[in-house]
């Protein structure tokens, strides 16, 4: 990171980041070219953090997963222009973070319910419980994440 002045280490900080947005944006590897897709999620960490999202169970995103499962992940938010002087001075408040990881389809029906249950605490800010029927009509993906870096600029 080549601003280490604005990086975020503290586990703490990253993860109260990652509670307080609800888009984030994977990246996937498709052929020669990057595929991007801006979804909502839940999140938990267990020792890794540990993203949930939910969709189709057919598509191009369905297809790209069982192609590569290594993906690239970004979420970004709190912006706030900064007005300068001249406009090379302009600048950005944010709070930003990417990584890579591997994303998988989940089967086993508890953990899709936890998926779709963190999901649904971090978009709607509700405990909900969804039955069989529901969570049999749609694809549950995990994110597990194998790196992360974090910056604000405040």
């Amino acid at each position: 990171m080549r601003r280490t002045d604005r990086e975020i280490t503290d586990l703490n900080k990253i993860i109260e980041i990652i509670e307080n947005n609800q888009c984030c944006r994977l990246g996937f590897i498709d052929h020669r070219s990057v595929y991007i897709v801006p979804l909502n999620y839940g999140y938990i960490y267990n020792d890794k953090h540990i993203f949930y999202f939910h969709g189709a169970k057919v598509g191009k995103k369905i297809d790209l997963i069982k192609q590569n499962n290594h993906v690239g992940f970004e979420i970004d938010n709190n912006h706030q222009l900064i007005e300068g002087k001249t406009p090379c001075q302009y600048s950005m408040k944010y709070q930003s973070i990417i990584g890579n990881g591997s994303i998988e389809l989940i089967e086993e029906n508890e953990e899709k319910k936890l998926g779709l249950q963190l999901i649904m605490k971090n978009v709607a800010g509700k405990e909900v419980t969804f039955n069989d029927q529901m969570v049999s009509s749609v694809a549950v993906m995990k994110l597990v994440v194998d790196t992360l870096s974090c910056k604000e600029h405040m």
